[in-house]
Protein backbone atom coordinates (compact mmCIF):
# COMPACT_ATOMS: atom_id res chain seq x y z
CA UNK A 1 0.00 0.00 0.00
CA UNK A 2 1.05 3.73 -0.79
CA UNK A 3 0.77 6.62 1.47
CA UNK A 4 -1.39 8.90 0.36
CA UNK A 5 0.42 12.00 0.33
CA UNK A 6 -2.37 14.61 1.85
CA UNK A 7 -1.04 17.46 0.34
CA UNK A 8 -3.33 20.58 1.69
CA UNK A 9 -5.81 21.82 -0.70
CA UNK A 10 -5.28 25.32 -0.39
CA UNK A 11 -2.66 26.91 -1.29
CA UNK A 12 -2.61 29.87 0.44
CA UNK A 13 -5.47 31.52 2.96
CA UNK A 14 -5.98 35.57 3.18
CA UNK A 15 -8.27 35.81 5.75
CA UNK A 16 -11.48 34.47 4.19
CA UNK A 17 -10.14 33.92 0.99
CA UNK A 18 -7.95 31.14 -0.05
CA UNK A 19 -5.99 29.95 -3.48
CA UNK A 20 -7.38 26.29 -4.03
CA UNK A 21 -5.41 23.61 -6.10
CA UNK A 22 -8.58 22.55 -7.59
CA UNK A 23 -9.06 26.37 -9.12
CA UNK A 24 -5.33 26.42 -9.70
CA UNK A 25 -5.90 23.17 -12.02
CA UNK A 26 -8.68 24.65 -13.92
CA UNK A 27 -6.32 28.05 -14.80
CA UNK A 28 -3.35 25.74 -15.49
CA UNK A 29 -5.50 23.52 -17.89
CA UNK A 30 -7.31 26.71 -19.85
CA UNK A 31 -3.68 28.44 -20.31
CA UNK A 32 -2.08 24.95 -21.55
CA UNK A 33 -4.55 24.40 -24.06
CA UNK A 34 -4.91 28.20 -24.67
CA UNK A 35 -0.88 27.96 -25.82
CA UNK A 36 -1.47 24.84 -27.67
CA UNK A 37 -3.84 26.05 -29.67
CA UNK A 38 -1.88 29.07 -30.51
CA UNK A 39 1.01 26.56 -31.81
CA UNK A 40 -1.73 25.53 -34.06
CA UNK A 41 -2.77 28.34 -35.53
CA UNK A 42 0.48 29.67 -35.78
CA UNK A 43 1.85 26.55 -37.63
CA UNK A 44 -1.26 27.07 -39.94
CA UNK A 45 -1.12 30.46 -40.72
CA UNK A 46 -4.44 30.83 -39.66
CA UNK A 47 -3.84 33.36 -36.44
CA UNK A 48 -5.55 36.38 -38.41
CA UNK A 49 -8.99 34.36 -39.07
CA UNK A 50 -9.64 33.09 -35.28
CA UNK A 51 -9.86 35.57 -32.48
CA UNK A 52 -8.27 33.00 -29.86
CA UNK A 53 -8.99 35.63 -26.70
CA UNK A 54 -12.78 35.92 -27.65
CA UNK A 55 -13.18 32.11 -28.40
CA UNK A 56 -11.77 31.15 -24.67
CA UNK A 57 -13.98 33.43 -23.52
CA UNK A 58 -17.07 32.08 -24.63
CA UNK A 59 -15.41 28.36 -23.76
CA UNK A 60 -14.75 29.05 -20.39
CA UNK A 61 -17.66 30.51 -19.38
CA UNK A 62 -19.81 27.64 -21.21
CA UNK A 63 -17.60 25.55 -19.62
CA UNK A 64 -18.16 26.55 -16.23
CA UNK A 65 -21.74 26.96 -16.12
CA UNK A 66 -22.47 23.34 -18.51
CA UNK A 67 -20.48 21.89 -15.40
CA UNK A 68 -22.72 22.84 -12.98
CA UNK A 69 -25.71 22.70 -14.57
CA UNK A 70 -24.46 18.71 -15.64
CA UNK A 71 -24.06 17.61 -12.40
CA UNK A 72 -27.61 19.69 -11.19
CA UNK A 73 -29.25 17.45 -13.88
CA UNK A 74 -26.94 14.44 -14.02
CA UNK A 75 -26.04 13.62 -10.57
CA UNK A 76 -28.11 15.51 -7.86
CA UNK A 77 -31.36 16.91 -9.30
CA UNK A 78 -33.60 16.03 -6.22
CA UNK A 79 -31.34 17.79 -3.48
CA UNK A 80 -31.03 21.06 -5.83
CA UNK A 81 -34.47 21.13 -6.60
CA UNK A 82 -35.46 20.87 -2.95
CA UNK A 83 -32.11 23.82 -2.58
CA UNK A 84 -32.17 25.64 -5.76
CA UNK A 85 -29.96 28.61 -4.15
CA UNK A 86 -27.62 25.78 -3.45
CA UNK A 87 -26.71 25.79 -7.56
CA UNK A 88 -24.61 28.50 -6.70
CA UNK A 89 -22.87 27.78 -4.24
CA UNK A 90 -20.00 26.59 -6.54
CA UNK A 91 -17.49 26.64 -3.45
CA UNK A 92 -19.52 23.30 -1.83
CA UNK A 93 -17.90 21.13 -4.64
CA UNK A 94 -19.95 19.49 -7.79
CA UNK A 95 -18.82 19.97 -11.53
CA UNK A 96 -19.97 17.60 -14.24
CA UNK A 97 -17.48 16.61 -16.88
CA UNK A 98 -19.73 15.58 -19.60
CA UNK A 99 -22.09 18.96 -18.68
CA UNK A 100 -18.91 21.09 -19.23
CA UNK A 101 -18.63 19.57 -22.17
CA UNK A 102 -21.77 20.15 -23.70
CA UNK A 103 -21.55 23.65 -22.29
CA UNK A 104 -18.41 24.42 -23.80
CA UNK A 105 -19.50 22.80 -27.94
CA UNK A 106 -22.45 24.99 -27.27
CA UNK A 107 -20.34 27.82 -26.46
CA UNK A 108 -18.20 26.80 -29.25
CA UNK A 109 -21.10 26.73 -31.80
CA UNK A 110 -22.54 29.81 -31.04
CA UNK A 111 -18.94 31.94 -31.28
CA UNK A 112 -18.30 29.97 -34.69
CA UNK A 113 -22.04 31.21 -35.73
CA UNK A 114 -21.00 34.92 -34.57
CA UNK A 115 -18.09 35.03 -35.79
CA UNK A 116 -18.78 33.13 -39.76
CA UNK A 117 -16.22 30.12 -38.97
CA UNK A 118 -16.37 26.26 -39.23
CA UNK A 119 -17.39 24.80 -36.60
CA UNK A 120 -15.78 21.51 -37.01
CA UNK A 121 -12.50 22.99 -37.94
CA UNK A 122 -12.17 25.13 -34.89
CA UNK A 123 -13.26 22.29 -32.53
CA UNK A 124 -10.37 20.11 -33.81
CA UNK A 125 -8.66 22.53 -33.33
CA UNK A 126 -9.55 22.84 -29.53
CA UNK A 127 -10.42 19.62 -28.35
CA UNK A 128 -6.80 17.83 -29.24
CA UNK A 129 -5.73 20.05 -26.45
CA UNK A 130 -9.11 19.31 -23.95
CA UNK A 131 -6.67 15.95 -22.42
CA UNK A 132 -4.15 18.36 -21.21
CA UNK A 133 -7.01 20.21 -18.67
CA UNK A 134 -8.40 16.79 -18.29
CA UNK A 135 -5.31 15.54 -16.76
CA UNK A 136 -4.97 18.98 -14.37
CA UNK A 137 -8.08 18.26 -13.44
CA UNK A 138 -7.71 14.92 -12.31
CA UNK A 139 -4.64 16.16 -10.51
CA UNK A 140 -6.82 18.37 -8.47
CA UNK A 141 -9.14 15.88 -7.72
CA UNK A 142 -6.63 13.59 -6.24
CA UNK A 143 -5.16 16.58 -4.36
CA UNK A 144 -8.02 17.03 -2.88
CA UNK A 145 -8.62 13.60 -1.67
CA UNK A 146 -12.20 13.08 -3.82
CA UNK A 147 -13.79 11.18 -6.41
CA UNK A 148 -11.37 7.96 -4.95
CA UNK A 149 -11.81 4.54 -6.08
CA UNK A 150 -13.53 1.50 -4.83
CA UNK A 151 -12.01 -1.00 -2.05
CA UNK A 152 -8.81 -2.87 -3.25
CA UNK A 153 -6.06 -4.78 -1.89
CA UNK A 154 -3.47 -4.13 -5.03
CA UNK A 155 0.03 -2.90 -4.28
CA UNK A 156 -0.70 0.83 -4.87
CA UNK A 157 -3.64 1.40 -2.94
CA UNK A 158 -4.13 4.39 -0.67
CA UNK A 159 -6.21 5.22 2.13
CA UNK A 160 -8.16 8.59 1.13
CA UNK A 161 -9.07 10.67 4.12
CA UNK A 162 -12.27 10.52 2.92
CA UNK A 163 -12.98 7.33 2.08
CA UNK A 164 -12.34 5.56 5.51
CA UNK A 165 -9.64 3.24 6.83
CA UNK A 166 -10.05 0.88 3.56
CA UNK A 167 -7.51 1.16 0.46
CA UNK A 168 -8.58 2.01 -2.44
CA UNK A 169 -7.61 2.67 -5.96
CA UNK A 170 -6.38 5.73 -7.04
CA UNK A 171 -8.58 6.12 -9.76
CA UNK A 172 -7.94 9.52 -10.29
CA UNK A 173 -4.60 8.62 -10.92
CA UNK A 174 -6.07 6.16 -13.68
CA UNK A 175 -7.85 8.91 -14.82
CA UNK A 176 -5.31 11.16 -15.45
CA UNK A 177 -3.39 8.52 -17.20
CA UNK A 178 -5.69 7.67 -19.87
CA UNK A 179 -8.19 10.61 -20.01
CA UNK A 180 -4.94 13.13 -19.91
CA UNK A 181 -1.66 11.82 -21.11
CA UNK A 182 -2.74 8.91 -23.09
CA UNK A 183 -5.55 10.80 -25.12
CA UNK A 184 -3.75 13.72 -25.61
CA UNK A 185 -0.45 11.51 -27.50
CA UNK A 186 -3.09 9.90 -29.42
CA UNK A 187 -4.94 13.08 -30.71
CA UNK A 188 -2.05 14.98 -30.95
CA UNK A 189 0.03 12.33 -32.80
CA UNK A 190 -3.21 12.33 -35.02
CA UNK A 191 -3.97 16.51 -35.92
CA UNK A 192 -2.60 16.30 -39.23
CA UNK A 193 -3.73 12.88 -40.71
CA UNK A 194 -7.07 13.58 -41.26
CA UNK A 195 -8.19 16.52 -44.12
CA UNK A 196 -12.41 15.90 -42.96
CA UNK A 197 -13.07 18.53 -40.04
CA UNK A 198 -14.97 16.69 -37.18
CA UNK A 199 -12.96 13.47 -37.22
CA UNK A 200 -10.40 14.46 -34.90
CA UNK A 201 -13.67 15.82 -32.28
CA UNK A 202 -15.25 12.27 -33.03
CA UNK A 203 -12.03 10.34 -32.04
CA UNK A 204 -11.94 12.32 -28.57
CA UNK A 205 -15.80 11.27 -27.65
CA UNK A 206 -14.97 8.01 -28.44
CA UNK A 207 -12.00 7.28 -27.06
CA UNK A 208 -13.08 9.10 -24.01
CA UNK A 209 -16.13 7.19 -23.56
CA UNK A 210 -13.98 4.23 -23.76
CA UNK A 211 -11.41 5.09 -21.17
CA UNK A 212 -14.04 7.08 -18.74
CA UNK A 213 -15.84 3.33 -18.89
CA UNK A 214 -12.98 1.31 -18.21
CA UNK A 215 -12.00 3.84 -15.21
CA UNK A 216 -15.32 3.73 -13.78
CA UNK A 217 -15.03 -0.18 -12.97
CA UNK A 218 -12.49 0.99 -10.44
CA UNK A 219 -13.80 4.46 -9.62
CA UNK A 220 -16.33 4.30 -6.41
CA UNK A 221 -20.00 5.35 -7.04
CA UNK A 222 -21.35 8.66 -6.31
CA UNK A 223 -22.99 8.35 -3.02
CA UNK A 224 -25.88 9.65 -3.62
CA UNK A 225 -26.74 7.74 -6.71
CA UNK A 226 -24.50 4.17 -6.61
CA UNK A 227 -24.87 2.20 -8.99
CA UNK A 228 -27.88 3.53 -11.78
CA UNK A 229 -28.81 0.93 -14.06
CA UNK A 230 -27.64 -2.70 -12.84
CA UNK A 231 -23.53 -2.40 -12.22
CA UNK A 232 -23.74 0.81 -13.99
CA UNK A 233 -22.80 4.16 -13.03
CA UNK A 234 -24.45 7.28 -13.91
CA UNK A 235 -21.01 8.20 -15.48
CA UNK A 236 -20.88 4.82 -17.53
CA UNK A 237 -24.24 5.81 -18.98
CA UNK A 238 -23.20 9.50 -19.86
CA UNK A 239 -20.09 7.48 -21.47
CA UNK A 240 -21.52 5.00 -23.35
CA UNK A 241 -24.84 8.55 -24.71
CA UNK A 242 -21.01 10.09 -25.78
CA UNK A 243 -19.57 6.92 -27.35
CA UNK A 244 -22.32 7.29 -29.58
CA UNK A 245 -22.42 10.43 -30.59
CA UNK A 246 -19.25 10.33 -31.48
CA UNK A 247 -19.97 7.27 -33.59
CA UNK A 248 -22.69 9.27 -35.43
CA UNK A 249 -20.39 12.28 -36.19
CA UNK A 250 -17.52 10.30 -37.54
CA UNK A 251 -19.95 8.34 -40.08
CA UNK A 252 -21.09 11.51 -41.30
CA UNK A 253 -17.71 13.53 -40.91
CA UNK A 254 -16.42 10.75 -43.04
CA UNK A 255 -19.19 11.13 -45.39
Amino acid sequence: MITFPNISPEIVRVGPFAVRWYGMMYLFGFASSYLLVRHQLNRLGERTLIDIDSLYSYLILGLLIGARLGYTVFYNFSFYFQHPLELFAVWHGGMSFHGGLIGSLFAGYLFCRKFKLGFWHTADLIIVTAPVGLAFGRLGNFINGELYGRTTDVAWAMVFPGGGPVPRHPSQLYELLLEGVVLFIILWSLKTRFRKPGVLTALFLMLYGVFRFIVEFFREPDEQLGFVLGMFTMGQLLCMSMLLVGVMILHFRRR
